[in-house]
């Protein structure tokens, strides 16, 4: 319920929280009922004063591209400072077309209004490449005012080990086994 989502959130900026994490009520958005889906975001972030808000919106569950843009400008519009792709628990999480879909929601916000939003896909990205693709995409997208972790994030926390190996390699010449670094 909302007023839990409230005192949560307020009893998390009270000890210190300078960033609070929701997810969009996606049974709300897909019966197509986004007042309630705006309210809730505005209601939220209010409730966060001077912490930055990341709207979450399971985008494997919004079902069209059109969904995604939909939500990006809903969020946007209700406060959001950052959009995320997914908690990582539904699937597919972050994808390569989806995250396009937010990025040219980010920049043709900012053209209209001047407010820069911040873009973050998570679940699924695991693999260095994977990660380059994205800053890429990011960066042909939006441009380089993104690339900053302030506007631009992977959730990958799988990515680590496979950068780890990636950074040895290039140190040593060699992969390192299991027992350096873990493989999944």
């Amino acid at each position: 319920p909302l007023a839990a989502k409230l005192a949560d959130t307020r009893a998390a900026v009270e000890d210190g929280a300078t960033e609070i994490d929701m997810v969009i009520d996606r049974g709300a958005f897909l019966a197509g009922d986004y007042l309630k889906v705006y309210e809730e975001i505005v209601a939220v972030k209010r409730a966060c004063g001077e912490a930055h808000l990341k709207v979450i919106f399971e985008t494997g569950e919004l079902v069209t591209y059109d969904n995604v843009r939909r939500a990006s400008w809903l969020a946007m519009r209700a406060g959001a400072d950052f959009i995320k792709t997914s908690t990582g628990k539904v699937s597919p999480a972050a994808t390569l077309p989806v995250t396009l879909i937010m990025l040219e929601a980010v920049r043709d916000y900012r053209d209209r209004t001047g407010r820069q939003v911040g873009v973050k896909p998570a679940g699924g990205i695991r693999t260095t490449k994977d990660a380059i693709k994205y800053l890429v995409l990011v960066n042909e997208t939006a441009g380089p005012d993104w690339l900053t972790p302030s506007y631009f994030r992977l959730g990958a926390s799988s990515l680590l080990n496979d950068l780890l190996m990636q950074r040895r390699k290039l140190t040593t010449g060699a992969y390192s086994g299991p027992d350096y670094f873990t493989l999944d």
